[in-house]
C-alpha cells in the first residue's frame, strides 16, 4: 500500500499574516494566495497539515478554547474554499516562558519534530514525498529533522532579516510554491 503525501504548513507567517499572538478571529488575515496554494496541492494528492507552535497559550495570553474557536473559524473559511485541511496539530508549552503546566520541554514544540513525526504516523505520510513551508528557521529545522524532503522557508517583510537559512529553498511569494512541483 503506497503511503501519503503531504504539504506541512506552518500557520502563523504561512497561512495568515503574523502577528503577535493571533487568537481572534477579528485579527486573523489569511495571507494573500494561500487559498490557491493549498488548492493546488490538494488537487495533486497532497494532505494538507498544519503544524503550528502556540506559546501565546502557555504564556497565559490566551486559552486553548480561544485557539480552538478560531481554528475551527479557519477551517470552515478553507472549507468555503473548497480546500479540507486534513489535521491542525499545535504545540502550547513554552521551555521558559509557560505557566504551570504549560512550562515544559515539549518534543512537539518546533524546533523539534514531534508533530510532524506524530501526523505521519496517523496519517501514514511518506515524509521522503513531502513538502514543508514555514517562515522560521525553528520550522526547517522540524521538519529537516523529521526526513521531510523539501524544506521550504517563506521570507516575508516580517521576517527579511533571517539571512543564513537550513532550508532546501527560499521563495519570497506562496505563489512560487507552485512552481516547486515542476521541478
Amino acid at each position: 500500500m503506497s503511503k501519503n503525501k503531504a504539504l506541512f504548513l506552518d500557520r502563523d507567517g504561512v497561512i495568515n499574516v503574523e502577528k503577535n499572538y493571533v487568537y481572534k478571529i477579528e485579527d486573523f488575515e489569511f495571507i494573500d494566495g494561500i487559498f490557491d496554494v493549498m488548492r493546488h496541492f490538494q488537487e495533486r494528492g497532497y494532505l494538507l497539515i498544519v503544524i503550528t507552535n502556540q506559546a501565546g497559550i502557555g504564556r497565559g495570553y490566551y486559552t486553548e478554547e480561544d485557539f480552538n474557536k478560531l481554528n475551527e473559524w479557519m477551517l470552515r473559511r478553507c472549507v468555503d474554499e473548497g480546500i479540507h485541511i486534513t489535521k491542525v496539530y499545535y504545540c502550547p508549552y513554552h521551555p521558559e516562558f509557560g505557566i504551570g503546566e504549560y512550562k515544559k520541554d515539549s518534543f512537539d514544540r518546533k524546533p523539534n519534530p514531534g508533530m510532524i513525526l506524530r501526523a505521519a504516523e496517523e496519517y501514514e505520510i511518506d515524509l521522503n514525498a513531502s513538502i514543508l513551508v514555514g517562515d522560521k528557521e525553528s520550522d526547517i529545522q522540524a521538519g529537516m529533522q523529521a526526513g521531510v524532503k523539501l524544506n521550504v522557508l517563506l521570507k516575508s517583510n516580517s521576517n527579511a532579516i533571517c539571512s543564513a537559512t537550513l532550508a532546501d529553498c527560499v521563495i519570497y511569494q506562496l505563489h512560487d510554491l507552485r512552481l516547486l512541483l515542476r521541478q
